[in-house]
Formats: C-alpha cells, sequence, structure tokens
C-alpha cells in the first residue's frame, strides 16, 4: 500500500507515469468511466476548499466510484475533540481511499501512519500539496511539450505558499530549470529550502522584489495570492496584499509562449483582463487537476488500465 504526502513520494519515472496517464485520461475519459465501480473516497477537509475537494469528487465520480467526507472540521468529530489518527482508523472501516487535508503540518502524515488505507495529502498547513503539485506539472508538460530547459517565475506568496514549496522541490529534478522568485522581503522563499534544496543541488535562481524586470526572461509565470489566513496581523496582511498585480501591460512583456498558471483561488493578483490572453492556463490548470487525480486514484488503488 502506499500513499501520497510529498511530491517526492514518486520517482520522476513514475510521476512521468502518471502523466502519461493523465493524458489518456484527457483523451479517452469514457474509456476510465467504471474503473473504480464500487470504490469509496473519503474527503476528510479540516479546513477550507472549493477545487482541491470538488476536484478529488469529480475524479472519483468519473472513475465510477463513490465519495464520502465532510468539508470542514466544524463538521466532523474533531469539533468534539477527537484526533486525526482516530479519525482515520474510523475512515479506514468506510472508505477504500482517503484525501485529507488539514491546517496543522505533518497532519498527513500521522493519518498514514495509522491508515490501512491509501491516503493522499491534499494540503497540510504552509508545508506540502503534493496532488497541485502534479496538476501543475502536467499542465506544464502539456503546454510546453515537457519538463526541462526553463525559467520559471514565482510570484507572490513564497513564504507561506505551500503549493510553490512543493513545485519547487519537484521542478529540480528536471534538467536545467532556473527560477526567479518574485516577492516583497517579508514573503520571500524561507532559508530552509534555499538552503536545503535549491542551493544544495546548485540550482540556478535570483530573487528580485520587481516581477516588470522578470517578465521578459519567463518560461512560465506561477502566480500565488498572498494568503490573509495565514497571517497573525491583518496590518501586514493588508500593506502586502497588492504588492503584485498582473495586468495586460505587465503581459505586454513577456515572450510570445509564457504561459500564466495560478493554484487558485486568486483575489486580485492576475487582473480579469488577462482572462482571453491564449497565455492565461490557470482555468486549464484546474481541469487537469481533476485528469491527474483521476490517474493518482487508480494509480494508488493499483487499478488496471483499461486496454
Amino acid at each position: 500500500m502506499r500513499h501520497l504526502l510529498s511530491p517526492l513520494d514518486f520517482t520522476v519515472e513514475e510521476t512521468e507515469k502518471l502523466l502519461t496517464l493523465a493524458s489518456d485520461i484527457e483523451k479517452n475519459r469514457s474509456k476510465y468511466a467504471h474503473v473504480c465501480d464500487g470504490k469509496k473516497l473519503a474527503t476528510l477537509f479540516f479546513e477550507p476548499s472549493t477545487r482541491t475537494r470538488l476536484s478529488f469528487e469529480s475524479a472519483m465520480l468519473s472513475l465510477g466510484g463513490s465519495i464520502l467526507g465532510f468539508s470542514s472540521a466544524d463538521s466532523s468529530s474533531a469539533a468534539k475533540g477527537e484526533s486525526v489518527s482516530d479519525t482515520i482508523r474510523v475512515i479506514s472501516c468506510y472508505a477504500d481511499i482517503c484525501a485529507i487535508r488539514h491546517p496543522k503540518e505533518g497532519a498527513a502524515f500521522v493519518a498514514a501512519s495509522k491508515s490501512s488505507i491509501p491516503v493522499i495529502n491534499a494540503g497540510d498547513g504552509g508545508h506540502q500539496h503534493p496532488t497541485q503539485t502534479l496538476t501543475d506539472l502536467l499542465t506544464i508538460h502539456s503546454l510546453k511539450g515537457g519538463i526541462g530547459n526553463m525559467t520559471v517565475g514565482l510570484c507572490g506568496d513564497l513564504k507561506f505558499g505551500r503549493t510553490v514549496h512543493s513545485l519547487i522541490h519537484a521542478l529540480v529534478r528536471y534538467p536545467n530549470i532556473r527560477f526567479v522568485l518574485i516577492s516583497p522581503p517579508e514573503l520571500r522563499v524561507p532559508d530552509y529550502i534555499k538552503e536545503s534544496v535549491l542551493d544544495a543541488q546548485n540550482i540556478e535562481y535570483r530573487e528580485t522584489t520587481n516581477l516588470d524586470d522578470a517578465m521578459e526572461e519567463l518560461d512560465i509565470l506561477y502566480m500565488t495570492r498572498v494568503q490573509k489566513e495565514r497571517f497573525f496581523n491583518e496590518e501586514d496582511y493588508i500593506r502586502m496584499k497588492d504588492c503584485y498585480i498582473l495586468d495586460k501591460e505587465k503581459m505586454k512583456l513577456a515572450k510570445p509562449d509564457m504561459y500564466v498558471l495560478h493554484p487558485l483561488p486568486r483575489v486580485n493578483e492576475i487582473s480579469v483582463e488577462v482572462d482571453d490572453d491564449p497565455r492565461a492556463a490557470y482555468f486549464k490548470q484546474a481541469q487537469y487537476g481533476v485528469y491527474v487525480r483521476m490517474a493518482l486514484i487508480m494509480t494508488l488503488l493499483e487499478v488496471e488500465q483499461p486496454c
């Protein structure tokens, strides 16, 4: 039995196999409509989510399976004081696989250690978000024809953004990846990630506070919102929430084949006027999230791929 707790739980070869399966699902959805008949997915969301939770549910339903679970801690026995360990032991009696989101870092690892079914980390605090990373990799692979030999700009909240942390860990395993880290000083990538991942593997990167100056060198721009829920001080949030707003003028500085990604939800860091630009790929990215989660569920349940 395998879990997905970190984007590094799969080797590059296993990740490529998963992305290939997801691409085939995109092209032949009807072929996969019943591969999980009789299987149940539990979605344990101790923290609010729209896209991730519904994407998992859509994925399982598209495979012919069924779903159960809860969408907030208040609607679970956690409100009565039940531990994650006890919750997963109980859920293991009801479902074949589960996806868990929790505000505490490491919660998914605790769940996996006590679970008798595969556990998928759907986000744990500011730590990891591996299924979003798989979605990002599939999007980049589909749009650019592969992963590698590119400059990736990460913009916004790089301190608390778990999607950014997971993506850095995943992308450094591919050849000739260079990063431009665009953020206010207060929201820079944590030193431990720079030291243990970027510096340790001699990955080329630079830090800047200026989005305009970075635009022309980017192959991918990964925008993130400044997350109000991660701030203890509302004044700091208000001061930084509008640091970067991508608009038509900034897009004029970019390459014709530079694509914009965003894990969503956006607030105002991407102007709606950018939505009509063919390089705006964030809604397509959300659709890819369903395909990659379908592939992941099949892989962890060891479901045989239909002919």
